[in-house]
């Protein structure tokens, strides 16, 4: 039994004699390292894929939505852009008037190619982007021997012949006439080939009828392959390719269309066409149509194997009832993915098979190179996950939806997260003060205007709520919501306005700016699209007083307008010099400014009452004081030099005396002709009589308002910072805030009724 015992002891005793040995040693530890490396590796193998794919398929989403953005922001401009173009459904208006004016509603709308409005006659007028990204328009005629086109480009606002061409061209043929014709409503074409230059696109097409119910135009807005691909973002992926394609297969948009020899016949662009592999298996597997929500999948093509993101585009887009049967696919190759996975085996099998010291030094290096890997990624996610609270949270105020965005900011409806309140926040994305030049002007010009209307207590003037900087460096302010639709927009809808209804406008803004004088402060830019009217509960016809991004303290000296021109007043043959850069650093907008502001000179409250007469005619008679079809500086000479025009004449309905006469005043030359301040202005204005005959009443109030209705409250969006607004452009050549933000927001004002 002690034998026993004893040689079971001697077993164990021996085996540690023999690891304790060098033979044992050297055996013992490279087994121990082989065997740690060959674990490590299998773990790191499956925890690195694992991560990979899961970032590649929050890359992958994230790529998704922003596609889904780029498409919808995109398409939406249809809304605001017919609603525009409903003003030149008139064929017996002047060509040169109505080719300017539809290139300008072409200017900053990504992934537009064409506006165009089509007559019975078979007459076409239209402006599009060129194939070298210029602006043209053009306009065609039927005649007996074919169909007459005169192409032309726009140079200082006037047409300048470039091509007159003959061919067989009948707009009354195309899809988009025949939809229109066939729904009389506004519609969505099927995807088909454009005319000449053969490429997919699709068409938002409305028609408009007169008082008996009559065709008059078609309107169309145009996307097509190329110019809706330019709108969409490439993937931040390695060769992954990206396309928006319709439910029957047909290819809308592509941002990696390079790749790609398209066809040039009259045929639609289908996948078929692309010969990709990669393509083809994704069609194959998502059959006849695409996913009700985001998928992912693994397709394995004849050159590899790839991941997938598959995701619908839904929604209605510009006020048409039917969803667009739209997606939008990523396919990224597997390799791309798993690369830096395989190179690390490689590299493992390579370590394993040098010497021990060898392996045990690469062993230690891919062991710490992992840790730290798995903490970058987690802290990745950390610092994703706390970015995306952040973004959607501001202060006490959560955001709802985007509004509007520019090149330098964005607008989003907010909501008070205690009080349930509804507000607009406007700020300022970071990325855009890395540009030294300019960062401490735009920071300045966005803080006097929060500031400035912090200050304003009047009810006709728009609310701040608050104002701050977040961590990440976004400076934004909150401001009231606003319901109704801008002065500009009045009366391009709706045509001029009754005096009896345009009196407590203009009363309104004069006490508004009266509030701003009496505290000293200028605001150098009043124009129709900066008065807003909107309603509020049960009152109706509010008058509100916009965009203080401009504006100058009574004490804040002229030169701080750079370049601005002091000195005798010019003649117009010096205005049309190069002296026009100089005035051209000036602020406001041509067809508003006082003489003394375009100068450059010295100014007081008077120069905002004359700008307010400018807008006051406008009301009144649906035209500017001076037409701007000559330029803008024979328009600035105008108000400079030229007698003021006859009133009366233009108003087709009653103008009382007072009211004329006010006007009148308030457009003269020399401000001291012009009312003292705008308090008194104010006064003098609710006091016209105005008899009951003639009177906006309440009962007409509620039936104007009952009959327009808007999809959303519009926020307090400075519309100066939208370019292409008229009837005048803002002369600013500092870098606008968030300049497409009041574009934006006109998209959800309602469209032209009848």
């Amino acid at each position: 039994m002690a034998k026993t015992t004893f040689d079971g002891g001697r077993g164990p005793a021996r085996f540690a004699r023999a690891l304790a040995s060098p033979v044992g040693v050297i055996i013992t530890v490279p087994l121990i390292v082989v065997a740690c490396g060959l674990g490590i590796l299998l773990l790191g193998r499956g925890a690195t894929r694992t991560a990979t794919e899961t970032m590649a398929r929050h890359q992958l989403a994230q790529q998704a939505t922003a596609t889904q953005n780029d498409v919808a922001f995109a398409l939406d401009q249809a809304d605001p852009l017919l609603a525009r173009l409903a003003s030149f459904a008139d064929e017996s208006r002047p060509i040169d008037d109505v080719l300017v004016r539809m290139q300008d509603l072409l200017v900053g709308r990504p992934g537009v190619s064409y506006v165009s409005v089509s007559f019975p006659t078979g007459t076409f007028r239209g402006a599009y982007v060129t194939a070298a990204g210029g602006l043209e328009v053009q306009e065609s005629r039927i005649t007996p021997s074919g169909t007459d086109v005169n192409r032309f480009t726009v140079v200082n606002g006037t047409l300048a012949p470039r091509l007159h061409e003959m061919m067989a061209y009948d707009p009354r043929t195309r899809p988009f006439y025949t939809l229109a014709v066939t729904t009389a409503r506004r519609a969505w074409t099927d995807p088909y080939t454009f005319f000449q230059t053969h490429a997919t696109g699709i068409t938002c097409s409305e028609p408009v009828f007169g008082p008996d119910h009559a065709l008059v135009a078609v309107l169309t807005v145009d996307f097509d392959v190329t110019s809706l691909s330019g709108s969409v973002v490439r993937s931040a992926l390695d060769h992954a390719r990206s396309l928006v394609f319709a439910g029957d297969g047909t290819i809308l948009a592509s941002p990696a269309s390079d790749q790609y020899v398209l066809p040039s016949s009259n045929k639609l662009m289908h996948h078929e066409d692309l010969h990709d592999p990669a393509v083809e298996s994704l069609f194959a597997m998502i059959g006849a149509h695409g996913p009700k929500e985001q998928e992912f999948l693994t397709l394995s093509a004849s050159d590899g194997d790839y991941l997938a993101s598959v995701a619908p585009i839904g929604g209605k887009r510009a006020g048409v009832s039917v969803p667009l049967d739209w997606y939008v696919a990523t396919v990224v190759p597997t390799s791309t993915l798993l690369g830096p996975t395989r190179a690390l085996e490689r590299s493992s099998v390579i370590a394993s098979a040098g010497a021990l010291a060898v392996a045990v030094g690469i062993a230690l290096v891919l062991a710490w190179n992992l840790v730290r890997m798995r903490k970058q990624v987690a802290a990745s996610k950390q610092r994703a996950t706390v970015a995306e609270a952040r973004v959607v949270e501001m202060g006490s105020y959560r955001l709802v939806a985007k509004l509007g965005a520019g090149g330098m900011g964005e607008v989003w409806r907010a909501q008070h997260q205690l009080l349930a309140r509804q507000a607009a926040i406007k700020l300022i994305r970071p990325e855009v003060m890395h540009d030294a030049q300019y960062a401490a002007e735009i920071r300045e010009r966005f803080r006097r205007e929060a500031q400035t209307l912090a200050s304003m207590k009047s009810r006709h003037t728009i609310q701040i709520f608050d104002y701050g900087v977040t961590a990440e460096g976004v400076f934004y302010y909150v401001m009231e919501l606003l319901d109704g639709l801008d002065l500009e927009s009045l009366v391009v809808r709706y045509g001029p306005q009754p005096a009896a209804r345009v009196i407590p406008f203009l009363a309104d803004a004069a006490s508004s700016l009266a509030e701003a004088h009496r505290a000293g402060m200028l605001h150098r830019d009043i124009k129709p699209p900066n008065l807003f009217l909107c309603r509020a509960a049960d009152e109706l016809d509010i008058a509100k007083l916009l965009d203080f991004g401009i504006v100058q303290t009574l004490s804040e000296p002229q030169g701080t307008v750079r370049h601005a021109y002091v000195g005798p007043i010019p003649s117009v043959s010096s205005l049309e010099t190069p002296k026009l850069t100089q005035l051209g650093a000036m602020l406001g907008t041509p067809g508003f400014m006082a003489p003394e502001q375009i100068l450059g000179m010295q100014l007081d409250g008077r120069a905002d009452l004359y700008s307010l007469g400018c807008v006051a005619w406008w009301l009144l008679t649906g035209r500017e004081v001076f037409s701007r079809d000559v330029g803008d500086a024979k328009l600035l000479h105008r108000h400079i030099y030229e007698p003021l025009p006859q009133l009366r004449p233009q108003v087709m309905g009653w103008l009382p005396v007072e009211l004329e006469s006010l006007i009148v005043s308030c457009l003269a030359k020399e401000a001291d002709g012009r009312p003292h301040d705008a308090q008194m202005l104010a006064d003098q204005l609710r006091a016209i009589p105005i008899p009951e005959v003639h009177a906006w009443t309440a009962a007409r109030s509620v039936g104007w308002w009952q009959g327009y209705t808007a999809p959303a409250p519009i926020p307090s969006v400075s519309p100066s910072e939208q370019q292409v607004i008229m009837p005048g452009r803002t002369i600013d050549h500092r870098p606008p805030i968030a300049s497409d933000e009041r574009a934006m927001a006109q998209t959800i004002v309602p469209h032209r009724r009848g």
